[in-house]
């Protein structure tokens, strides 16, 4: 199991590095800048019967010495369907907000919306200990530029990513579970208006987690992420903290108790 590890591990630093030096293609004066952030996520799944959940996710992204500007604000929600215990079906709409890195400029608007369609599949793979996702996502994203009256724009984005958990300190994942927590995701985009950043990003995070009950869990780590910025040939290095937790309410098994609990009690009277 740790040979297994290390090699998921190593996977995913050559996956970074090979996305690096596919843009090495472009010319030979690159210019590169290194910038920080800090994102906040609140992520939601709620049961509603035996095969629908709600799924939400809420994020407050920052930006400049990890904190000192607003990035953006981004809502994610969606209807997720369980295939069988190892394939979830998910559709839904997103609704980020975009602020402009330069507030206050003439002729442009400080805050921008976007709108999206998404769609995902995520596969779970479990092993002894391990617990690999593989998660497909699909969005249909109208975007605009900062300046004022710029018509949205429609274009297409492909994601997947490679996570894991594993328990440190249990042999399943279960309360009171401390367990490291690693993925990479590598994003696609394409449309008319995309000409040469067809790899949007590569992202990268490791990190710790902690289930704190069957309800909530809370997840803490590093994030570098590597894409273009401006041009074919400038590039951003990302170094971002993550701090996510994570909230399940099942509403149907409730309602299964509930149902029991009158039964109980009706046949208390016989």
């Amino acid at each position: 199991m740790k040979k297994l590890i290390l090699l998921i591990v190593l996977g995913f630093f050559c996956l970074s590095a090979q996305a690096q030096e596919i843009t090495d293609d472009y010319g030979e004066s690159k210019e590169f800048t290194s910038t920080t952030g800090l994102w906040l996520g609140l992520y939601t799944k709620y049961r509603l019967n035996e095969k629908f959940f709600y799924y939400g996710e809420y994020h407050l992204r920052r930006t400049n010495n990890f904190v000192d500007d607003m990035a953006q604000v981004y809502l994610r929600f969606g209807l997720t369907y369980l295939l069988n215990t190892k394939v979830e079906l998910t559709a839904g709409i997103v609704t980020p907000f975009y602020w402009a890195p330069e507030q206050d400029q003439a002729g442009q608007d400080n805050v921008v919306p976007q709108y999206r369609f998404w769609q995902q599949v995520v596969l779970v793979q479990p092993f002894d200990r391990l617990k690999l996702y593989h998660q497909f996502r699909f969005e249909q994203r109208w975007k605009r530029d900062y300046e004022i009256d710029a018509p949205f724009k429609l274009t297409h984005r492909f994601r997947y990513k490679l996570g894991a958990y594993y328990p440190l300190n249990n042999h399943k994942l279960v309360n009171k579970t401390l367990f490291a927590s690693f993925y990479e995701e590598i994003f696609i985009q394409a449309g008319k208006t995309i000409t040469y950043n067809y790899l949007e990003d590569n992202r990268a995070f490791l990190g710790l987690g902690y289930i704190i009950n069957q309800n909530l869990q809370v997840q803490a780590g590093y994030m570098w992420t590597f894409r273009y910025k401006g041009g074919p040939n400038s590039f951003e290095h990302r170094h971002i903290p993550r701090i996510s937790l994570y909230h399940n309410l099942d509403f149907h098994r409730k309602r299964i108790e509930r149902r029991k609990e009158r039964i109980d009690i009706l046949m208390d009277e016989f």
